[in-house]
């Protein structure tokens, strides 16, 4: 499962990854998402409007805790409503303890890398 609310914090695919987390909108609004942003890199799904972002946050704090993920890229749509997914990611990075990098990049309405 990619769904954030259904991966498991200790699956193997976490362990020392360069992990992505993306608004669920993303790939279907940037046409070259699996070749820009997907190879080598595993991946976690969501909507921080439609889902809980306390949620969130305590799930991907766990994976932060448990997996040592050594980088993460953050990728949402320029709409205000996605924005929160780059403030949960901070947060849980945060409540970790640990010390991940994060890129945010921004995807336009109209499918344009805007960050």
């Amino acid at each position: 499962p990619i769904q954030l609310r259904l991966v498991n914090p200790k699956a193997p695919y976490f362990k020392d990854a360069d992990l992505i987390v993306v608004a669920d909108c993303v790939p279907f609004a940037y046409s070259s998402f699996h070749r820009d942003f997907l190879k080598g890199k595993s991946i976690v799904i969501g909507c921080p409007k439609l889902d809980d972002a306390q949620f969130y946050e305590e799930k991907l704090t766990e994976i932060f805790r448990q997996s040592k993920i050594k980088s993460i890229k953050v990728v949402n749509m320029e709409v205000p409503c996605c924005n929160g997914l780059h403030f949960i990611v901070k947060k849980a990075v945060e409540h970790s303890g640990r010390n991940i990098p994060i890129e945010h990049i921004v995807i336009g309405i109209k499918g344009e890398r805007t960050q």
